[in-house]
């Protein structure tokens, strides 16, 4: 149970289309909740460098993201498919979902196993197994096409969910330090809590002496109905990040991560003693109150549902009161939610 399941948070407050389509003048013209420890404060995203001083370190998720969304049929019932991750031996683990007449989707019972799903162009995909157990498994295992970056190309869009107002380009939902992958991989969804920062931000950021780390961690589907915790998931973190942080740590400097992905792969990187080492892979990790947390000092995150399994990395990192007390202040103020809304800035 997370710190927050008491809370309700209204409909009217979650963030129907970008920033920049709300009347802003850009991308980080959304609100910034600043929690240190108990204390909570009140900024605009643009006013990130003065919270950070020299010498802090911002780890960012360089993963772009994908147009993983593509209509399909399975017998006469139309679906979508959610293209979340790309195995080791080159099958997808997709989710089927049902078209809500809206442009957006609602949950479906997944499978069965054998089902073969018709997609455009003459492709298709077939269902093999689930991941987890098989009554009501949201994610399966497919046979896929070849060339599925292709396919998403061609025939994809971004995955939305029924918050939203309307579909958006894709461009929408990369960030800044978005870096496509030479094999075509990406995120199903964006690693939305760098989506606010602008080449000036970082300009302005790096003026001050904050340094950036970039790794990547390819974040699967996460159906919000579903609350639960994230699949394995690839990532890597580079010798020169690896490298960069332990030399921060040593001369004092603070380690932010941007985003729960940027928690998980580093994290996922850590020895016991808290020592950053280059890694590559597939992490399973789990970031509870009970693990903790050895390398990440704050998180600059976006706003997440009280039931969401996040809540427990953000408790793990600030503590239940100081979470308790951010939340409470965001709806208080009338923050917004999800992935086009405002950001909250954890620190010690």
């Amino acid at each position: 149970m997370t710190a927050l399941e008491a809370l309700r948070v209204p409909a009217e407050l979650s963030a129907r289309v970008p920033a920049e389509q709300r009347g802003r003048s850009g991308r980080d013209d959304v609100r910034l909740l600043v929690s240190r420890g108990t204390e909570v404060s009140h900024r605009r995203f643009w006013d990130l460098p003065g919270e950070l001083r020299a010498g802090d370190v911002l780890v960012v998720n360089t993963s772009t993201t994908l147009a993983a969304a593509v209509d399909g049929r399975l017998g006469g019932e139309p679906v979508v498919v959610h293209f979340s991750t790309r195995g080791e031996d080159g099958r997808w683990a997709v989710e089927l979902r049902r078209p809500d007449g809206r442009g957006t989707t609602g949950p479906r019972p997944g499978g069965p196993a054998g089902a073969v799903v018709r997609l455009p162009g003459g492709e298709s995909v077939v269902l093999e197994e689930p991941l987890g157990p098989e009554a009501g498994a949201r994610l399966w295992w497919a046979r896929a096409p070849r060339d599925v970056p292709g396919l998403l190309g061609g025939y994809g869009r971004p995955i939305r969910y029924a918050y939203t107002e309307r579909d958006q380009p894709t461009s929408a939902y990369r960030t800044v330090f978005a870096v496509p992958s030479p094999d075509g991989s990406g995120s199903a969804e964006m690693p939305s809590a760098a989506r606010p920062f602008t080449a000036d931000l970082v300009t302005a950021l790096v003026s001050r002496g904050v340094l950036f780390a970039p790794l990547t961690l390819h974040t699967g589907v996460s159906s919000p109905e579903a609350h639960e915790p994230p699949y394995a998931e690839r990532f890597e973190v580079p010798p020169a990040t690896a490298s960069l942080i332990r030399a921060a740590r040593a001369d004092g400097g603070r380690v932010i991560a941007v985003g729960t992905t940027a928690v998980r792969a580093l994290e996922s990187s850590a020895r016991a003693d808290g020592v950053v080492r280059a890694a590559a892979g597939w992490t399973d990790l789990v970031v509870t109150p009970r693990r903790g947390v050895r390398v990440v000092d704050g998180l600059l995150t976006g706003l997440h549902e009280p039931e969401a399994s996040h809540l427990l990395m953000l408790e793990a990192i600030a503590g239940r009161e100081a979470l308790r007390r951010g939340y409470a202040e965001a709806l208080r103020g009338g923050y917004l939610w999800h992935e086009f809304g405002d950001s909250h800035l954890l620190l010690p």
